[in-house]
Protein backbone atom coordinates (compact mmCIF):
# COMPACT_ATOMS: atom_id res chain seq x y z
CA UNK A 1 0.00 0.00 0.00
CA UNK A 2 1.25 3.48 -0.89
CA UNK A 3 1.19 6.23 1.76
CA UNK A 4 1.81 9.81 0.60
CA UNK A 5 4.10 12.12 2.55
CA UNK A 6 3.89 14.99 0.08
CA UNK A 7 1.85 15.85 -3.02
CA UNK A 8 2.98 18.70 -5.23
CA UNK A 9 2.39 20.10 -8.72
CA UNK A 10 5.35 18.27 -10.26
CA UNK A 11 6.05 15.40 -7.90
CA UNK A 12 4.71 13.41 -4.98
CA UNK A 13 6.67 11.48 -2.36
CA UNK A 14 5.28 8.19 -1.10
CA UNK A 15 6.24 5.21 1.03
CA UNK A 16 5.13 1.84 -0.33
CA UNK A 17 4.79 -1.20 1.92
CA UNK A 18 6.61 0.77 4.64
CA UNK A 19 9.87 0.10 2.80
CA UNK A 20 10.14 1.75 -0.62
CA UNK A 21 10.56 5.51 -0.97
CA UNK A 22 8.96 6.47 -4.28
CA UNK A 23 8.91 9.77 -6.14
CA UNK A 24 5.96 10.03 -8.51
CA UNK A 25 6.99 12.60 -11.12
CA UNK A 26 5.37 14.06 -14.23
CA UNK A 27 6.62 12.50 -17.44
CA UNK A 28 8.77 14.60 -19.76
CA UNK A 29 9.89 15.02 -23.35
CA UNK A 30 13.32 15.72 -24.79
CA UNK A 31 14.16 16.83 -28.32
CA UNK A 32 17.13 16.04 -30.52
CA UNK A 33 17.54 18.78 -33.12
CA UNK A 34 20.44 18.22 -35.54
CA UNK A 35 21.85 20.32 -38.33
CA UNK A 36 24.60 18.92 -40.56
CA UNK A 37 26.57 22.18 -40.37
CA UNK A 38 25.85 23.43 -36.84
CA UNK A 39 25.63 20.17 -34.89
CA UNK A 40 23.08 19.59 -32.13
CA UNK A 41 20.90 22.27 -30.55
CA UNK A 42 21.31 22.68 -26.79
CA UNK A 43 19.94 25.01 -24.15
CA UNK A 44 22.34 26.23 -21.52
CA UNK A 45 20.78 27.19 -18.20
CA UNK A 46 21.33 27.37 -14.46
CA UNK A 47 19.75 24.47 -12.56
CA UNK A 48 19.24 25.22 -8.85
CA UNK A 49 18.90 21.52 -7.93
CA UNK A 50 22.53 20.88 -8.95
CA UNK A 51 23.80 24.41 -8.33
CA UNK A 52 25.38 24.70 -11.78
CA UNK A 53 24.85 25.63 -15.41
CA UNK A 54 23.92 22.65 -17.55
CA UNK A 55 23.98 21.90 -21.25
CA UNK A 56 20.76 20.12 -22.24
CA UNK A 57 18.74 19.28 -25.29
CA UNK A 58 15.35 21.06 -25.21
CA UNK A 59 13.01 19.33 -22.78
CA UNK A 60 9.99 19.85 -20.61
CA UNK A 61 7.24 18.32 -18.53
CA UNK A 62 4.06 16.88 -20.01
CA UNK A 63 1.11 18.86 -18.69
CA UNK A 64 -2.25 17.21 -17.88
CA UNK A 65 -4.24 16.63 -21.05
CA UNK A 66 -1.20 16.92 -23.34
CA UNK A 67 0.24 14.12 -25.42
CA UNK A 68 4.02 13.72 -25.52
CA UNK A 69 3.95 15.02 -29.13
CA UNK A 70 2.01 18.15 -28.15
CA UNK A 71 4.42 18.81 -25.31
CA UNK A 72 7.40 18.29 -27.60
CA UNK A 73 6.15 20.85 -30.11
CA UNK A 74 5.29 23.33 -27.32
CA UNK A 75 8.70 22.98 -25.67
CA UNK A 76 10.51 23.24 -29.01
CA UNK A 77 8.74 26.54 -29.70
CA UNK A 78 9.20 27.87 -26.15
CA UNK A 79 12.86 26.99 -25.71
CA UNK A 80 14.28 27.15 -29.24
CA UNK A 81 11.71 29.18 -31.22
CA UNK A 82 11.46 26.25 -33.65
CA UNK A 83 8.88 23.85 -35.07
CA UNK A 84 9.37 20.66 -37.03
CA UNK A 85 8.24 17.12 -37.75
CA UNK A 86 8.72 14.70 -34.86
CA UNK A 87 10.14 11.20 -34.99
CA UNK A 88 9.85 9.15 -31.78
CA UNK A 89 13.26 7.71 -30.87
CA UNK A 90 12.93 6.24 -27.39
CA UNK A 91 11.03 6.11 -24.12
CA UNK A 92 13.05 5.58 -20.96
CA UNK A 93 12.77 5.85 -17.21
CA UNK A 94 15.03 8.47 -15.67
CA UNK A 95 15.87 6.54 -12.50
CA UNK A 96 13.51 3.58 -11.98
CA UNK A 97 15.02 2.70 -8.62
CA UNK A 98 13.01 5.47 -6.99
CA UNK A 99 10.92 7.40 -9.52
CA UNK A 100 8.31 6.61 -12.16
CA UNK A 101 9.33 9.56 -14.36
CA UNK A 102 9.49 8.60 -18.02
CA UNK A 103 11.07 10.66 -20.79
CA UNK A 104 9.95 10.52 -24.41
CA UNK A 105 12.81 11.35 -26.77
CA UNK A 106 12.00 12.76 -30.21
CA UNK A 107 14.14 13.68 -33.16
CA UNK A 108 13.08 16.89 -34.93
CA UNK A 109 13.12 16.79 -38.72
CA UNK A 110 12.97 19.87 -40.94
CA UNK A 111 13.37 22.43 -38.13
CA UNK A 112 11.96 25.83 -39.05
CA UNK A 113 11.40 29.11 -37.18
CA UNK A 114 8.35 29.29 -34.92
CA UNK A 115 7.08 31.57 -32.22
CA UNK A 116 6.85 30.35 -28.69
CA UNK A 117 6.51 32.11 -25.37
CA UNK A 118 9.38 31.13 -23.07
CA UNK A 119 8.53 30.24 -19.48
CA UNK A 120 8.93 33.31 -17.28
CA UNK A 121 11.22 31.46 -14.85
CA UNK A 122 13.61 30.12 -17.51
CA UNK A 123 16.75 32.01 -18.52
CA UNK A 124 17.98 29.94 -21.45
CA UNK A 125 20.75 30.39 -23.96
CA UNK A 126 20.33 28.38 -27.18
CA UNK A 127 23.62 27.07 -28.59
CA UNK A 128 24.59 24.71 -31.40
CA UNK A 129 27.47 22.36 -30.57
CA UNK A 130 29.30 19.43 -32.11
CA UNK A 131 27.83 16.35 -30.37
CA UNK A 132 31.16 14.49 -30.27
CA UNK A 133 32.85 17.47 -28.62
CA UNK A 134 30.10 17.57 -25.98
CA UNK A 135 30.48 13.82 -25.34
CA UNK A 136 34.22 14.36 -24.84
CA UNK A 137 33.49 17.17 -22.38
CA UNK A 138 31.11 14.87 -20.49
CA UNK A 139 33.78 12.14 -20.27
CA UNK A 140 36.32 14.71 -19.05
CA UNK A 141 33.92 16.10 -16.44
CA UNK A 142 33.78 19.50 -18.16
CA UNK A 143 30.11 19.46 -19.18
CA UNK A 144 27.11 18.91 -16.93
CA UNK A 145 24.27 17.27 -18.83
CA UNK A 146 20.96 15.57 -18.05
CA UNK A 147 20.33 11.88 -18.61
CA UNK A 148 17.99 12.76 -21.48
CA UNK A 149 20.76 14.80 -23.09
CA UNK A 150 23.18 11.90 -22.82
CA UNK A 151 20.65 9.54 -24.45
CA UNK A 152 20.05 12.13 -27.17
CA UNK A 153 23.79 12.46 -27.79
CA UNK A 154 24.09 8.71 -28.18
CA UNK A 155 21.30 8.78 -30.77
CA UNK A 156 22.98 11.74 -32.50
CA UNK A 157 26.02 9.52 -33.07
CA UNK A 158 23.89 6.80 -34.67
CA UNK A 159 21.20 8.76 -36.48
CA UNK A 160 22.46 11.29 -39.01
CA UNK A 161 20.52 14.04 -40.74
Amino acid sequence: MRRYLYRGKILSLAIEDEHWEIVEHKDAVALLVQDPERGVLFVEQYRPAVGARTLEIPAGLIEPGETPEETALRELAEEAQLAGRLEPLAEFYVSPGFTDEKTYLFRVHEPRPARGVPDADEALEVVWRDPLAVLREVREGKARVSAATLVGLLYAREVRS
